[in-house]
């Protein structure tokens, strides 16, 4: 049975909602857990029955959010590096964070390893579009500066991710860019597209707007640019939605309109809800990390191990490998 180590030390709310999110995945799916953290913590909270299936290994110290990333290395004892260690060894089939992501990324590439030919990882989020499969944008916050070669292995991997995890048949490719036409962007996206051109999957620039309109699966991008895009919708969807609230309350037709319209506004919220995705996984290392929110609820968690299972399961890693042993893509072969 795959064993899924999941890090519950360092969120923004505590031990508790990520040992939830554990036990809701684990009357789910089958699978066995290793909890990190701590033990007087983490305990009470498991129920009888799952205890055979919830190994917790005990550990209190973490590396705190307003900490730097590079403490990391240092930390031998805290959650995060024995976490890694745990994967590491094969001791674990895959690892959840929903701690400190810089020190997540730094401790994954220095210990489990890149692929080889991936120059850089790159964080992979899914965001709900109009169609019934998300969109993927890489990268989300693990590059801020890059080059054009490290854009071109990110739209090698979320072209594998895509087809290998989340289900498309042939995802198409998009470079996030100031303008559709070939010409537009800055100097990274200008030298991008002449390399990316010569890939089968590739349809162009895209702009932000077609992240929502399934024009594209997968969306390309620096690290600065995809993290800002992500932290933006984010925010719109909470405003949209406390504008819809206030409206609806706001009149009692707008009530009982909304009464009618309850399971559309059901389904909305869980499309919206960015919950339902769980977290990142971080791709181009050599064994599957998923990053989560540091404010993850539940859910989020429970989302986010069903990822890493799932990631597991398409044996996404290998795929990598092979994709970039053998660069099958280009045009050029």
């Amino acid at each position: 049975m795959l064993k899924i180590a999941i890090d519950v030390m360092g969120a923004d709310n505590g031990v508790t909602p990520i040992v939830q999110g554990v036990i809701q995945a684990l009357k789910s799916r089958d699978f066995n857990a290793v909890i990190i953290g701590d033990e007087a913590q983490i305990a009470p909270l498991i129920p009888p029955y799952l205890q055979s299936r919830a190994q917790i290994v005990h550990c209190t110290d973490y590396i705190r959010m307003e900490e730097s990333a590079s403490t990391a290395t240092k930390r031998t004892q805290s959650s995060i590096f024995k976490t890694t260690e745990l994967l590491k060894n094969g001791e674990v089939d895959a690892l959840v964070s929903p701690g400190h992501s810089g020190a997540t990324m730094s401790l994954a590439t220095l210990k489990i390893g890149r692929i080889k030919g991936v120059s850089r990882p790159a964080i992979c989020t899914t965001m709900p579009n109009i169609t019934d499969k998300p969109s993927i944008i890489l990268d989300a916050g693990a590059n801020t500066d890059c080059k054009p070669e490290y854009l071109v292995d990110f739209a090698i991997m979320g072209y594998e991710y895509a087809k290998n995890v989340i289900g498309f048949e042939n995802p198409r490719v998009g470079l996030l860019s100031n303008g559709e036409e070939d010409n537009k962007g800055n100097e990274l996206t200008k030298a991008t597209f002449k390399l990316l051109k010569e890939f089968r999957f590739f349809k162009g620039n895209v702009e932000g707007r077609d992240i929502f309109n399934g024009s594209v699966d997968v969306i390309v991008c620096d690290g600065f640019s995809g993290n800002l895009v992500l932290k933006a919708a984010e925010g719109v969807a909470s405003a949209m939605s406390s504008v819809l609230k206030k409206d609806i309350k706001s009149c009692l037709c707008s009530m009982f309109g909304a009464l009618f319209l309850r399971g559309v506004f059901k389904r909305l919220k869980k499309k919206m809800d960015h919950s339902e995705y769980g977290g990142a996984p971080l791709l181009g290392v050599q064994k599957v990390v998923i990053i989560s929110h540091g404010s993850a609820n539940a859910r989020a968690i429970e989302c986010a191990i069903y990822q890493a299972l799932n990631a597991i399961e398409s044996d996404i890693c290998s795929k990598l490998s092979y994709a970039f042993a053998n660069k099958p893509l280009s045009t050029q072969e």
